[in-house]
């Protein structure tokens, strides 16, 4: 822009900070509960759902006590559902199953199910070169989101909103979404980057996440453990209640009678913000910070030290927050990392990191302590999921560009499961409402403006 637009914006700017601040101490007044929570941090109840269940408390002589962390799918522990599959089979074609149909499938049933996930798993004539290819974009998350509008071009009945269309159309999406990912990555490290372009296709016989390492990778090679190690990933991210922040857009944008495309397309934005979907990218940016500026990561003292300057705001990115630790419903333990820990261990065993393993282990440890010594109303501070991911989609030599992708090719199987429940459930549009506090305001003729 040039330089007197630039003074433009950055006056506007300033005045519009102004205008839209408004005191804390009036969301009190009028009972507002800002970012749709109360100021004990529960979320407001705006819906009901069977799909999945958040807990990280419970209820004793009336009392909310911290307890360890809970994940339900469709009523099933999520530490029984990986023990179930985990050295046995793949899960995550298992886990979309009963998140989409409510049901474990039996062996007939997950086999036919995989076998139409595998027959879905093709995009149109042309499309990778027509649409993937062109515009590469840094922002993975972006790319995506164009690819899946696109896609609605291709569909005869993209606007039909009955549940067996919805369906047809989320099982598609599920299908094709590692290869709109991998494509995509592909494209921005050709284009942008000036490497070796690589669009390998999907082998019918292979699980989801194989089939991703095999697209992924040049020579299209994977041993058993990686793959079980990213499946795992990928059931633990696929779904988390109704009340995060993709899934409520992804339910409010269903409520107004839009089609899935758009639905989806509209989580992928909300997901791609770094204050959700972005964590694991923060925490190993702290990590890399933490290495350049620790001489001696394995003495205690100098990792406490660097840990307590980051609270403080003194360190890394001056924001006060040890980046994995703690959660907004998870107070002594996230399950989703207590089942990802010891797979995170084999695989840096694997890789010949366990130094690297060890640090992470090491700040687990430490952090929760220094948190709750700053902050000593906080009911319980743990590792949170975000904490371990990214170390691991680092050791499987995933680029960081696919780290929230990565995520939304999990998190589609819940967006879909939460779009068809809104569908059979509620007509009603959901309509947050806001609190006017703007005065009365007379109007004024162009040519009397400016002259008071």
């Amino acid at each position: 822009m040039n330089s007197e637009y630039k003074r433009f914006i950055e006056s506007k700017a300033k005045e519009c900070q102004s205008i839209d601040s408004f005191p804390p101490e009036l969301y009190e007044k009028f009972d507002v509960k800002k970012g749709l929570r109360d100021n004990k941090g529960n979320g407001v109840v705006v819906g009901l759902t069977s799909i999945s269940q958040v807990d990280g408390t419970e209820k004793i002589d009336g009392k909310k006590v911290p307890c360890e962390g809970k994940l339900r799918y469709r009523g099933y522990d999520i530490e029984d559902l990986t023990q179930g599959f985990l050295n046995k089979r793949f899960g995550f074609e298992e886990c979309t199953y009963l998140l989409l149909f409510g049901n474990l499938p039996t062996q007939d049933e997950l086999e036919e199910f995989k076998m139409h996930l595998a027959e879905e798993r093709r995009l149109p004539v042309t499309f990778t070169r027509d649409v993937i290819m062109k515009a590469a974009n840094k922002d993975i998350m972006n790319s995506v989101s164009r690819c899946i509008l696109f896609l609605s071009s291709y569909d005869k009945n993209a606007l039909d909103n009955s549940t067996k269309n919805v369906l047809r159309q989320c099982i598609y999406l599920i299908s094709v979404f590692p290869m709109l990912t991998v494509y995509s990555y592909h494209a921005y490290n050709h284009y942008i980057n000036d490497e070796s372009m690589y669009i390998h296709r999907p082998d019918p016989r292979l699980s989801t996440a194989e089939n991703f390492l095999r697209m992924l990778r040049p020579d299209k090679s994977y041993t058993y453990l990686e793959a079980t190690v990213l499946d795992l990933a990928l059931v633990l991210h696929m779904e988390h209640g109704g009340g995060n922040n993709s899934t409520f857009t992804t339910r409010v944008t269903t409520s107004s009678g839009s089609d899935t495309y758009a639905v989806i397309a509209a989580a992928m934005s909300s997901l791609k913000g770094p204050k959700h979907g972005g964590a694991n990218l923060k925490v190993m940016d702290m990590m890399d910070d933490l290495k350049r500026h620790v001489k001696h990561p394995d003495n205690r003292k100098s990792l406490t030290k660097y840990l307590s300057d980051v609270l403080d705001k003194k360190a890394f990115d001056h924001q006060g927050l040890i980046y994995g630790m703690g959660h907004a419903v998870y107070t002594l333990s996230d399950p989703r990392a207590k089942v990802f820990k010891s797979f995170v261990e084999k695989l840096a065993a694997e890789k010949g990191r366990l130094d690297d393993y060890n640090l992470y282990a090491a700040v687990e440890e430490i952090a929760p302590e220094l948190i709750m010594a700053k902050h000593p109303n906080t009911t319980g501070v743990s590792a949170n999921v975000d904490f371990y991911s990214g170390f691991v989609y680092d050791l499987l030599g995933i680029p960081r560009e696919l780290y929230t992708p990565i995520f939304a090719t999990a998190r589609i199987v819940g967006w879909s499961a939460h779009r068809i429940e809104e569908i059979v459930t509620s007509n009603k549009i959901l309509r947050p409402a806001y609190v006017n506090i703007g005065e009365p305001r007379e109007y004024v003729p162009l040519d009397r403006r400016g002259s008071e």
